[in-house]
């Protein structure tokens, strides 16, 4: 079987008139990708009106020298591709493939012969992460897909008066196309501001940059002859009606391990090291233990990264969370064998002093500031150590490690099944070492609709702008209020899989930062198998007895060691010393906050006068606690986006 190809910044143009000019912005738009690393560049031109380019990254030793634009003048079609394929066995079956011709395959021809046999349906065949191109010779059209989850980036603008599409891996290239107005989108500004999570935008077609479109996770694009652009979502996540039903609790644990397993061992290919982000917790700790066990039988050591705080450092948190998780990280080290670990604290960075160099990475702005610092800081470590693939369990939350103990508590409350409640209950507390009245109280709090916390988030955008784009209406039609209500697990959930908007962060920081390094970034608990088969499994599998995530923890028994297999007391605290490292920077964040209360042109944006409440609460010294806060989270979020509006101004 012929492991996955390497990654790729790719561009395509498409113009349904010959245009002599196709050829300049094509050799424009590959200098624009010239500040990425790459093996080899290629590009591919047919008459005056298709050009496809590709900057590549050699990854596994499969994808050396290979063909990126590829064009196959037979099926007259041609694919330039950023292309990771974890089904391919499936395809070949179902393409009819010989078994002795599978391994010469790469990926963009199996994308190929897909599309011939399947057309615009291939998308939703397709499992990996990948985002492509097609020119269809015969039917004069493009076809373009992204992934289901968004893992790489696809951008593209048209011109309306001449039909013309542009598509890039960044935004980068597309800058400086004539037809461009220059301008930023306010409509996205004012999502960005608005919503208090990490998303930037509701709508996913949508970029800072008036003009430039992204292509939503779970989108293919159509440009047809006739000059009209067509986009479908292709997929759907939902929790099955019908849940999987096995014989015993060891064939559900069975079944875990099968799929996550599967899952990591496609993302262990490359002819370079394997490395992984490993925290205390119980999905990086099972990717990482995963591919340590199948590294093993390979004669083959798995590298992992781990951010801690600085040596001064002093915990501030509570009881149940812990900054410093070297106790639990060493003990999956032991136990899994076959890890060099590496345990990072970047004494010279905070989440300040990198601001600059993210809005470069991100082409927009951004708010994940207090991670922002070590998880660059991880992928430079990794390419450093000639590390190709990084693993990480990011979505485990929603997928391996699933299972809320609280909101099943409360469902079950809602629904009268009282003997199971107090049961649940009576677990829970004894685990966690608590009192049964303090769960109680914490269930009843949700099952009244108080949440788990009464905590309601500033809005960072201007009056003036939420009138203007009419965004508050806007995200309330999307079931996303502004000062993000807390809900249920289970409503977060549902959310998460339905609304694409939710996919693009992860997505856009790991293929960026992924070009920058050549470092591919994945995620096994992604896998949208992985996905489908944890949406199928019952809920009494993933709470039962108090033990939350209990399907994770039965099924990693001899992967984890007990003390994180177990350990339901107390969570990590990632970057609970971003504050603090900030304490030499901190007159000059202050003085750029001010700054920015000073900016007239940022009234426009902002609310300056929220802004200005919140520099008064944490001007005179920078607290650790304050890493949390949220009036100092929203002054960061200013800071940020105020940067990027100036450096943008300067280009």
């Amino acid at each position: 079987m012929r492991p996955e190809d390497g990654m790729s910044a790719i561009i395509g143009i498409y113009g349904i008139h010959d245009n002599p000019a196709i050829m300049e912005q094509g050799a424009a738009m590959m200098q624009a990708l010239s500040r990425f690393p790459a093996d080899d560049e290629q590009a591919w031109q047919v008459r005056s009106n298709v050009f496809f380019g590709c900057r590549a990254q050699w990854i596994t030793p499969e994808s050396v020298g290979e063909r990126n634009p590829l064009h196959d003048p037979e099926r007259g079609l041609a694919v330039v591709a950023d292309a990771i394929l974890d089904n391919r066995e499936e395809l070949c079956e179902a393409l009819g493939i010989e078994a002795v011709r599978r391994s010469a395959l790469t990926d963009p021809e199996l994308l190929l012969l897909a599309y011939d046999a399947w057309g615009t349906g291939m998308a939703e065949r397709l499992v990996g992460d990948f985002a492509f191109a097609i020119w269809d010779e015969r039917g004069r059209r493009l076809y373009a897909a992204r992934d289901y989850s968004g893992a790489r980036t696809l951008y593209f603008t048209r011109d309306p008066s001449s039909g013309t599409v542009w598509l890039s891996t960044v935004m980068a290239p597309l800058l400086g196309l004539p037809h461009l107005p220059g301008a930023l989108n306010r409509q996205w500004i004012a999502e960005y501001l608005a919503l208090p999570y990490t998303v930037d935008a509701v709508d996913g077609r949508m970029t800072v940059h008036e003009g430039i479109e992204q292509l939503p996770p779970a989108h293919y694009l159509v440009a047809d002859a006739e000059g009209r652009l067509t986009l479908k979502l292709y997929c759907r996540i939902e929790e099955p009606r019908e849940k999987l039903k096995l014989g015993s609790d060891a064939e559900y644990e069975e079944a875990l391990r099968d799929v996550l397993g599967a899952a990591v061992k496609a993302r262990l290919r490359t002819h370079r090291g394997v490395g992984a982000h490993l925290s205390g917790g119980l999905d990086s700790g099972s990717v990482a233990a995963f591919a340590a066990r199948e590294l093993r039988a390979r004669g083959r050591s798995l590298y992992t990264f781990s951010y801690v705080p600085v040596a001064d450092f002093t915990d501030w948190t509570p009881r149940s969370r812990m900054a410093d998780e070297r106790a639990y990280i060493s003990a999956v080290v032991e136990h899994a064998g076959n890890i060099v670990p590496e345990y990072c604290d970047f004494p010279d960075r905070n989440p300040y002093s990198d601001i600059d160099d993210w809005l470069d990475v991100m082409e927009m702005p951004y708010k994940f500031f207090e991670n922002s610092f070590w998880l660059k800081g991880i992928f430079e470590r990794a390419a450093e150590r000639d590390i190709a693939v990084l693993l990480n369990g990011q979505r485990g939350n929603w997928t391996i490690s699933w299972g809320p103990a609280l909101d099943y508590q409360t469902a079950l409350l809602k629904r009268l099944r009282l003997v199971r409640f107090y049961r649940e209950l009576d677990g829970y507390a004894r685990r966690i070492g608590v009192g049964r009245r303090r769960v109680l109280g914490s269930v009843w709090r949700r099952a009244v609709g108080a949440g788990a916390s009464g905590m309601r988030h500033p809005v960072l955008a201007s009056p003036r702008l939420l009138e203007e784009t009419g965004v508050v209406e806007r995200l309330r039609r999307q079931g996303l209020p502004v000062q993000g209500n807390v809900r249920s697990a289970y409503e977060a959930r549902r959310r998460l899989f339905k609304q694409t908007c939710f996919w693009n962060l992860n997505g856009t920081y790991a293929t960026k930062l992924s070009l920058r390094y050549a470092v591919w970034d994945r995620d096994p608990s992604n896998d949208l198998r992985v996905v489908r088969f944890c949406l199928s499994v019952p809920e009494e599998q993933c709470v039962r007895d108090g033990v939350d995530r209990a399907l994770i923890r039965r099924a990693a028994r001899g992967y984890l060691p007990d003390k994180v297999r177990l350990n339901q007391k107390v969570r990590g605290a990632q970057g609970a010393d971003g504050v603090h490292r900030m304490k030499a920077a901190w007159p000059a964040l202050i003085r750029e906050a001010q700054e920015m209360l000073d900016d007239e042109a940022m009234r426009d944006y902002l609310d300056l006068e929220m802004l200005k409440e919140s520099l008064l609460k944490v001007r005179e010294a920078p607290k650790p606690e304050y890493a949390y806060d949220l009036d100092f989270r929203m002054l960061m979020r200013g800071i940020i986006f105020r940067r990027f509006v100036r450096l943008r101004g300067r280009r």
